[in-house]
């Protein structure tokens, strides 16, 4: 008999024979505590299975697991349509940034070997970064006018993306934009090691530590483990946290044998009409080995490997029997490091009232509307571009990963209704 009935059948009996005693009161607020009952799995299918209907979505799955128990899994649609390939428990996708705090775990294991201190420069362990110029403005002659960086950009500028850098895709941001073309320091041709040369011969965009601005920070920290550790940073982070925890699909490249099982990529027109990706260019990072193993992005995965990542989270960096962190570093990487000084945040706000964390984004209030976001104060998440979702909520021992190939990334309010859905607010 399955563990969780036996145990849930026990309490059941001890309830009934034990009524005056007060235990059937306990046992009953313990079920109320749960937040994934029946009722829930229905809302969530019946969300899901809306979006695939309404043909926003080609395919969906989510799959959440309360108390170290799995408590919802369902797929609706397919992962190929034109193929009529289903969505499945199988299905490979590209996870864009949710790489990133794969990365963060990967690099906080050298934290805790003592290799590093948040605050350290970066160029003490990569002198190519050493004395940044920042770009104040642009001459009546079309040339950049820049200032000496006022401090080094840290370890936890990195972590929190305030290091500086300018996204290389905003090809049109004066005077860098052009640069950052020429240069093309995250073309898949080179390694960490030549974008790195590349990126710092770029001035900052701004002061390190003055502003928010998402973009190149965890392609550097995957610089920074291979300068550390001594190994490339895929070899790295498959040797210290993905062979560890069993992730074994998780991977840059997809063999050959695996691709039947990769999903299609979807992107909405301005008519909401669903076209597929052309596979040439939707999968060619993938299905190619490339010299370029981006922090930032760039890792595929089937959903049983992402959710065994946030358990290990969420049981505060181990799992069964395996420790990837320690307790302290988990929390470490949970909590706000945004000063309240930190005033320019880009497009931040719009995860909801949120600081951010060592790559992770880290609710520090309730919503304060009805259309932000739902989510449990202390809860860390982030999200990947085509419209993937995770979050960790260590409250109620919860954590739910969403998978789906939609571009441009969540216009259709998918992951708010989705968490509506797993929190029952607005049903």
């Amino acid at each position: 008999m399955n563990r969780t009935i036996y145990t849930l059948l026990v309490l059941l009996l001890v309830a009934s024979s034990c009524k005056n005693s007060g235990v059937a009161t306990q046992v009953q607020d313990a079920a109320a505590a749960s937040i994934v009952n029946t009722e829930t799995k229905d809302r969530i299918s019946e969300t899901l299975s809306k979006f695939v209907a309404s043909g926003q979505v080609a395919g969906i799955s989510a799959l959440v697991y309360e108390k170290g128990h799995e408590v919802y899994f369902g797929a609706f649609g397919d992962r190929d349509r034109e193929a009529k390939k289903a969505m499945d428990r199988n299905t490979i996708v590209k996870i864009y940034s949710m790489t990133k705090p794969i990365t963060g775990v990967a690099l906080m294991t050298l934290y805790e070997q003592g290799l590093f201190d948040m605050d350290d420069p970066v160029e003490k362990y990569a002198p190519e970064f050493a004395d940044m110029k920042v770009m104040v403005g642009m001459d009546e002659n079309g040339k950049m006018i820049l200032e000496d960086s006022k401090r080094p950009m840290t370890i936890r500028d990195l972590t929190r993306h305030t290091a500086g850098f300018a996204n290389p895709s905003n090809r049109a941001l004066e005077g860098i934009g052009p640069m950052m073309e020429a240069l093309d320091p995250m073309s898949k041709e080179n390694t960490l090691s030549e974008m790195a040369e590349k990126l710092a011969s770029v001035p900052l965009m701004f002061q390190p530590g003055t502003r928010w601005e998402y973009g190149i920070c965890v392609d550097v920290q995957a610089y920074i483990v291979e300068k550390i550790s001594g190994m490339t940073f895929k070899d790295y982070t498959r040797k210290y946290v993905l062979d560890k925890l069993e992730m074994n699909k998780t991977r840059y490249y997809v063999p050959e044998e695996d691709r039947d099982h990769f999903s299609a990529t979807y992107m909405r027109d301005d008519k909401g009409v669903l076209n597929r990706m052309p596979d040439s260019t939707a999968h060619d990072e993938y299905f190619n080995e490339w010299p370029l193993h981006r922090g930032g992005w760039g890792l595929s995965a089937p959903i049983d490997d992402y959710m065994t990542f946030t358990r290990m989270l969420v049981n505060e960096g181990s799992l069964n029997g395996v420790t990837i962190l320690k307790p302290e570093t988990v929390k470490l990487m949970a909590t706000n490091h945004l000063n309240e000084s930190i005033e320019e945040r880009s497009w931040l706000p719009s995860k909801g009232q949120v600081g951010f964390g060592i790559d992770f984004a880290v609710r520090l209030r309730e919503p304060a509307s009805s259309e932000e976001n739902n989510g449990v104060v202390g809860e860390f998440f982030w999200d990947g571009a085509a419209s993937t979702l995770f979050w960790v909520d260590p409250a109620n021992e919860l954590t739910a990963v969403l998978f789906v190939q939609l571009f441009p990334y969540d216009g259709i309010g998918l992951h708010k209704q989705f968490r509506d859905a797993v929190y029952g607010v607005g049903f």
